[in-house]
């Protein structure tokens, strides 16, 4: 249970419903367990009644004319009480139930924006996966304990407590047969309900599978209809499908037991009070209507009961998913600071010393570097693939902390500014495009300060998009689908280009975000590119060479370290690694002009 003392600060915002839920509860069963003693009284009064008869027709008339007034009495006070009951039943549920769902609303709220706190080496260590199961499932089951299981094992509590003091009063013998019984059904249910619970986890984890084995093959389809593989991954599916039937047929076969055992455990009970208790009547310790209370009072305890081992269970459950969420929700960030400074970057960079090691995978991917951009410079970084580049981006939006060394944007150190502020007016285009499933213009206009269709423009025009998008049916309010599926690669490129550009950054990184595109509209974005990027800080990462922009300091980075340093002219005067690349990339575009 302790892990599940961490809801105490979510019960606290939420007290005064739970205060009520549980009076509620008290009242709702101090109606219902008055209702057996209604019945008592109508039974034995008729009982009375109809004993007292006379022999003449006249007296007879005159008693059964007063129990007919006398039942509908004592049906109309049975009515009224039942009503009380269920506007206190029903009080009862839409207090305690309905907390529980503004608990999980605030708890899924809690671990969302807790999530996009965390850094990037949190999300390399767990995959999504996970995180949506935490964030689904887990508090889904923790919302069972805070709702139904709380609900019923208070709700049981109290019906016991009642019933059972209404049964002593009367007689405490018969209340012993009615009520030792109740603990053997609770094990019972709860062993049932532990069989139960186990195969629903295996039927889970299976469908699971399943699941995923579906989504592969159908994102995969191409793949699979390519090398005719259509039969063998229909084979591995119904192999998965039968193991899940298997497994739904064994948790069936289990579930079979659970409502007839339930029945003949309380038609045992109901016919011990029966007998015995017309062994009472005949000594006169009991009367018949108390036989018909007992009946009722057994009826009201038999499901708080048997939803006892259910609730342990749910409880059982909770802890385990509370226990999971709280291990992602006790990570602090490393690179969060929401304290630092908050001031307008003017847009200079500087290295010193600086190394970097992937604390998951303890590759050293970058070495030593040492560099200072000046404010409103524009460099290049260019690199075989794996020498460091895109680890450098990262490092320049303190998507990671340096290893070793220090990094300063306008001479004060990274981990000094407000992270937030500092990335607001950074612009970064990653390697790995990702467009939401919204529209164009709302992918274009995401993070900048102001959405229209205006802007939008201006900024496509830029990355030179705005006339592909303008082809489109729906224009800029055509929704690109799940990470821009509905587009090209080059297309999602310069959308994230243009996305970048709207932010209208003091620094903008570029990260090899014109790999997917031709050979002519390469030109056209460098030249445009060649136009924006004036008086920006732009750091321009790439494994290509762009001919036509002029960079005031290009590095070569070579297995994370600084390989090469200089002007275009100067490196390849040099005749190192950047005047090899260059002379390739001539080779090759002399190559594909010379084709045509």
């Amino acid at each position: 249970m302790k892990h599940l003392l961490t809801l105490g600060k979510y019960f606290a915002q939420h007290k005064w419903r739970v205060l009520s839920g549980f009076v509620f509860i008290i009242l709702a069963n101090l109606f219902k367990t008055y209702n057996p003693t209604v019945v008592r009284g109508a039974v034995d009064n008729v009982i009375a009644k109809l004993a007292g008869i006379h022999t003449t027709v006249d007296g007879k008339a005159d008693v059964l004319a007063q129990l007919g007034v006398t039942l509908l009495i004592f049906l109309a006070t049975y009515i009224a009480v039942a009503l009380l009951e269920g506007f206190f039943t029903f009080m009862m549920r839409q207090t305690i139930i309905v907390v529980s769902r503004l608990i999980e609303y605030d708890m899924k709220n809690d671990m969302y924006a807790h999530y996009q706190k965390l850094d990037l080496a949190f999300y390399r260590k767990n995959n999504t996966g996970d995180l949506m199961n935490r964030i689904t499932e887990d508090v889904s089951r923790v919302r069972m304990f805070i709702g139904p299981s709380l609900m019923y094992s208070a709700n049981l509590v109290c019906m016991f407590m009642l019933c059972t003091v209404a049964m002593i009063r009367v007689n405490w013998q018969l209340a012993l047969f009615v009520l030792i019984p109740m603990p053997f059904l609770s094990l019972l249910i709860y062993l049932l309900n532990n069989r139960i619970n186990k195969g629903s986890e295996e039927l889970q984890r299976k469908l699971s599978d399943i699941t995923t084995n579906a989504q592969e093959s159908y994102s995969g389809i191409r793949v699979i209809q390519a090398y005719v593989q259509e039969k063998a991954m229909l084979g591995f599916f119904e192999k998965e499908s039968d193991e899940y039937k298997q497994l739904s047929m064994k948790l069936a076969r289990i579930e079979s037991f659970y409502f007839p055992l339930i029945t003949f455990i309380v038609g045992l009970s109901m016919s011990i009070i029966v007998y015995v208790g017309g062994i009472y009547v005949g000594h006169g310790k009991v009367s018949m209507g108390n036989i018909a209370e007992f009946i009722m009072y057994l009826n009201m305890l038999t499901f708080p009961v048997s939803a006892l081992g259910w609730a342990v269970s749910l409880t059982q459950r909770a802890a385990v998913s509370m226990e999971r969420i709280n291990q992602f929700m006790d990570v602090q960030p490393t690179v969060l600071n929401d304290d630092g400074i908050k001031a307008t970057v003017m847009g200079a960079i500087e290295f010193k010393n600086v190394d970097f090691v992937y604390a998951d995978t303890g590759i050293h991917a970058i070495r030593n570097v040492s560099f200072k951009i000046p404010a409103g410079q524009r460099w290049a970084v260019v690199g075989k693939t794996g020498s460091g580049k895109t680890t450098l981006a990262d490092l320049c939006i303190r998507m990671y902390d340096a290893t070793k060394g220090e990094i300063k944007i306008d001479d004060i150190d990274i981990r000094n500014w407000n992270t937030g502020q500092l990335r607001h007016q950074i612009g970064f285009v990653p390697q790995d495009i990702f467009l939401f499933s919204e529209s164009i213009q709302e992918n274009v206009n995401f993070g900048a300060e102001t959405s229209t269709l205006e802007r939008a423009a201006i900024y496509a025009d830029h990355a030179s998009i705005h006339e592909e998008i303008k082809q489109f049916p729906q224009g800029y309010e055509t929704v690109v689908g799940e990470r821009g599926v509905t587009l090209s690669g080059g297309q999602k490129q310069r959308i994230s280009i243009a996305r970048a550009l709207a932010k209208e950054p003091n620094i903008l990184i570029l990260d090899d975000c014109l790999s997917a595109v031709d050979a002519a509209t390469e030109k056209q974005i460098e030249k445009n590119l060649d136009k924006v990027l004036a008086g920006k800080t732009s750091l321009i990462i790439t494994h290509r060479i762009f001919s036509l922009m002029y960079f005031d300091n290009i590095l070569v980075l070579d297995n994370g370290a600084i390989a090469e340093s200089g002007t275009h002219e100067q490196l390849v005067a040099a005749g190192g690694i950047y005047a090899e690349l260059y002379e390739k990339q001539a080779a090759t575009e002399m190559a594909e002009d010379a084709s045509k």
